[in-house]
């Protein structure tokens, strides 16, 4: 059979080696490609895979537009995922040499890397991390499981985008098995156990330049026999402890988050004129503490049609604006309840979870909340929905699992 694209069928998850499982696509024939050392010697740069895949009628490739060389066969060499660094904008090479010859007693802190392009995707109101990643070198950072599940990295190579097991009913597939991501929608081609932490969703590097991720930005670090704690303090002392969000995985393994440790947000798409880049502290009790710089930046009080005074991110008010002054002339500013208005701007992680909610950036609202809980139908008027819809809002009422109070920003709409 010849290359598959993106006209996909959608067949039941089966089982593969380590309990990983696989959406299986409409081709045949095996992956062949070159293997490769990992940067296993931070002064060695490993081999790319980052070229285009040929046309082969051997190698299933779901989105040829999007494909890079496949891995080849894994060689059996894994590393520990100790810390996570993550900068605004790619790494220097000098940034990089100095991140990685850290010396712990005289001896190597950073036994081991790879290089990703890092930042977050929203879906439902819950921001996710995504990566995009050289799959020979990154697979080998992920634990025996997904290391070993060759069709996985096969199917990132090709074009597809691979998430844990335990996401896959907070990042729902439409009907044909795609994620949406944006404006983009990327095939998902493995569910996966384990892996990092930190990470959500796995993609290559063509994906990652096709999201607008910043390339490089991010470095995976194995400290060998070093103490992840020590090399982190080591690289805060070098750069400053606001240069970076480094993140302990073991500790994030354990709560999802890594306390009172500078961390930051970089929205791709729609949210990243709105957003930028978000720094924040977590501080304990979900909530968290953003950059005053930032807040200062992008947070406004204004007052708008029907709702009087509202908080909420400056980017965001002339829909919002628009949104509310069209419900009026519409003869329907009743079915808009100020006395049921639950905010827009409040800094803090989703009930129950360690994940932002767009409400953190100020680019969501929550209306009518007694007649609109989750998982309901609501008594949104529809027509006011639509409305919104128009000026450039999603709407929680969509959703998988309902949310009929939720608007939030879902494109940029210029009112004129």
């Amino acid at each position: 059979m010849g290359l598959v694209r993106r006209a996909l069928t959608s067949r039941p998850v089966v089982g593969l080696a380590g309990g990983a499982a696989l959406l299986a696509l409409s081709a045949c024939g095996t992956p062949q490609g070159a293997d490769k050392d990992p940067k296993a010697d931070p002064s060695e740069a490993a081999a790319s895979t980052s070229a285009t895949a040929k046309a082969d009628p051997t190698t299933p490739v779901a989105d040829p537009a999007h494909a890079v060389a496949p891995p080849g066969p894994f060689d059996g060499k894994q590393y520990g995922d100790d810390l996570l660094l993550v900068s605004q904008d790619s790494l220097s090479e000098d940034d990089l040499a100095t991140i990685t010859g850290v010396t712990v007693r005289g001896k190597k802190g950073v036994a081991a890397y790879t290089q990703l392009s890092y930042g977050q995707f929203s879906v439902e109101n819950k921001l996710f991390n995504i990566a995009a990643v050289d799959p020979g070198d990154y697979r080998r950072f992920t634990g025996n499981g997904s290391a070993t599940f060759q069709e996985q990295w096969d199917r990132i190579a090709g074009g597809e985008v691979a998430i844990p097991k335990t996401l896959e009913k907070d990042l729902v597939p439409d009907s044909e098995g795609y994620l949406a991501v944006d404006e983009e929608k990327i095939h998902i081609g493995a569910l996966f156990p384990g892996g990092v932490d930190g990470v959500d969703a796995v993609v290559n590097t063509k994906w990652g330049q096709a999201l607008g991720l910043p390339e490089d930005n991010a470095v995976l670090i194995n400290t060998g026999l070093s103490s992840p704690q020590v090399v982190r303090k080591k690289i805060e002392n070098a750069f400053g402890k606001d240069r970076f969000s480094i993140s302990a995985l073991d500790i994030v393994a354990q709560s999802g988050i890594d306390p009172g440790t500078y961390q930051q947000a970089i929205p791709v798409g729609a949210f990243s004129d709105a957003v930028g880049v978000f720094r924040y502290t977590p501080i304990g009790g979900g909530r968290i503490a953003p950059d005053p710089a930032w807040v200062k930046a992008h947070i406004v009080t204004e007052v708008v049609p029907i709702l009087g005074s509202v908080t909420c991110n400056k980017y965001l008010m002339p829909q919002l604006k628009a949104a509310l002054a069209e419900i009026v002339t519409s003869k329907l500013a009743d079915k808009i309840h100020p006395g049921e208005y639950a905010g827009c701007y409040y800094p803090r992680f989703i009930a129950g979870s360690t994940q932002l909610s767009n409400h953190s950036f100020g680019l969501a609202l929550d209306l009518n909340v007694p007649g609109n809980q989750r998982g309901t139908v609501g008594q949104m008027d529809r027509v006011v929905v639509a409305i919104f819809k128009k000026w450039g809002f999603a709407w929680g009422g969509d959703w998988a699992y309902t949310d009929p109070m939720h608007f939030e920003l879902a494109r940029i709409v210029n009112p004129g």
